[in-house]
């Protein structure tokens, strides 16, 4: 039997994808479909949660075995977790912001001869970018260099990398409107 799914982001309303797998397909096989479908880094942790109707997270499966009494994508067999049209799942590819792909369960109907599953059979819109960082004040840190060696003379300051070797009380006063808009132009 073939169940087909339907993925969207919360993110992104054009974002669609519609899936289908063997009902003997595991969960890292929908997991690596993901992946690959969506360009993201394998490299990075995901986890799949079975969901209620409002999406709240119930039993957890993981990429490993975490030693922490979840199931794996391993052994979460489609068969044997999908027990219901518009089951859904949640899966969590951020988990440093929570961002998940939304994922419900269709129908299912006989095994086409010749077409290969698991396969992605319907992509609109573009996905959500797998990992995102906090605003603009991470791009100040990139720069910054944490050594323990104390010979390295070349080492630039903190302090050099943001006030470039300017002393704070030399700094124009931000709190004048004025001397904000003389700095802008």
């Amino acid at each position: 039997m073939v169940y087909k799914f339907v993925v969207l982001s919360d993110e992104d309303e054009s974002f669609v994808r519609e899936m289908e797998f063997l009902d003997t397909h595991t969960l890292l096989e929908f997991h690596n479909l993901i992946q690959d479908e969506l360009e993201f880094d394998k490299s990075q942790m995901a986890s799949f949660f079975m969901a209620t109707d409002n999406w709240e997270k119930e039993e957890e499966f993981t990429l490993f075995d975490m030693g922490t009494g979840s199931s794996t994508m391993e052994s979460g067999v489609l068969e044997d977790i999908i027990f219901r049209k518009n089951q859904k799942l949640l899966y969590i590819f951020d988990f440093f912001n929570d961002r998940a792909l939304f994922i419900e369960y269709t129908g299912e109907f006989k095994e086409i001869d010749g077409r290969e599953y698991p396969s992605c059979t319907n992509s609109k819109g573009l996905p959500p970018k797998q990992v995102i960082f906090g605003g603009s004040s991470r791009k100040l840190y990139n720069n910054i260099v944490v050594s323990d060696d104390d010979d390295d003379d070349d080492v630039t300051e903190v302090d050099d990398l943001f006030l470039n070797g300017e002393d704070e009380e030399s700094l124009p006063d931000f709190e004048n409107i004025e001397n904000l808009n003389e700095d802008e132009e």
